[in-house]
């Protein structure tokens, strides 16, 4: 019975969910609640279990809330904002989160075959290395070993920096849609933003060099009129194919 409610719970809150562009100033907002959402979503997903990510929470009683609602072009959805979360991909974290996770699987080795600790331990200390490297043409040459590689058995082919780049933002997005899911299940709504001025938001927040940001998600109580009409998707038979 417990299984089937948390089915229900789960299923409600997607489909409630949606993009609310204007939130209430007046209701109470638990700024509690979006902590306990932000620690939900860093158990989501995420490539090579490295989360090569961080939340920036800026809520409203922040001194860099209005200034930072600006660097959104003053859209409604971080004007009217009760907390905004900047969420940024750290890249330039791999070295320090590949060593956490060779350290954990140190610790834990009585828990686990030697083979498996022997592979996991190779996986941090010596390939995780070589994909996020950089070096003077270190890209063309994974690709030119990924491509020799591949003449002759399946090979992962996405090796460059690009990719690499492109890998963390999914990580990133991974966690951002189990945050807004765990948003909606706990009564609010959000709304995720891509329109703003990265430059300016990243001097504004003193972030570092390498940080990019993925997005920034407006929090609240949305209102009514913040739903800009009913939902649209294309059929789901152009979206879901087998073969």
């Amino acid at each position: 019975m417990q299984e089937l409610r948390d089915e229900i719970g789960f299923f409600h809150a997607v489909k409630e969910r949606r993009s609310v562009r204007i939130f209430d100033q007046n209701s109470p907002f638990d700024h509690e609640q979006v902590q306990k959402c932000l620690e939900a979503a860093i158990l989501s997903p995420n490539s090579s279990n490295l989360q090569l990510y961080q939340f920036i929470r800026v809520p409203e009683s922040s001194p860099l809330k209005k200034p930072l609602a600006d660097l959104c072009m003053r859209q409604k959805a971080a004007t009217t904002a009760r907390e905004l979360v900047v969420i940024i991909t750290r890249r330039d974290l791999w070295k320090s989160r590949a060593e956490a996770n060779y350290k954990y699987l140190s610790e834990s080795v009585q828990n686990q075959s030697e083979k498996k600790v022997k592979q996991a331990r190779n996986y941090y200390k010596n390939l995780i290395p070589k994909l996020f490297g950089k070096y003077p043409g270190w890209t063309l040459i994974k690709k030119i070993i990924a491509w020799w590689v591949g003449l002759r058995r399946p090979m992962v082919r996405e090796v460059g920096e690009t990719e690499v780049r492109i890998s963390v933002h999914k990580s990133a997005a991974l966690a951002a849609m189990t945050f807004m899911l765990g948003m909606k299940a706990v009564g609010y709504d959000t709304c995720p933003m891509e329109g703003f001025d990265s430059k300016r938001v990243k001097k504004l927040l003193n972030l570092p060099a390498e940080a990019e940001i993925s997005m920034i998600i407006g929090c609240g109580k949305g209102l009514p009129e913040g739903i800009y009409g009913p939902r649209f998707r294309v059929p789901s038979s152009e979206l879901i194919v087998e073969k």
